[in-house]
């Protein structure tokens, strides 16, 4: 199991890099900016789109968690 969290963690990450998530209004100023400082305000938004994120895996992992143990206590 603790091999299975590692692994979809490496995935999201390495994924994470060719990933555009720049809405229209950052990707004009990115344009402005060059190319460095572009991809650092990329990886800053993917940065912050990741938390809530894994924040609702979390929920719904301990949702089926609890549901599980639930469900054979019946």
């Amino acid at each position: 199991m603790v091999k299975l969290k590692i692994g979809l963690v490496t995935l999201i990450i390495l994924g994470c890099t060719q990933l555009q998530a720049q809405c229209s209004m950052c990707t004009k100023t990115a344009q402005q900016l060059g190319e460095k400082p572009a991809q650092g305000l990329n990886a800053g938004i993917l940065y912050l789109m990741l938390t809530p994120f894994l924040i609702m895996i979390y929920v719904g992992w301990r949702w089926w968690k609890n549901e599980k143990i639930r469900t054979a206590n019946q």
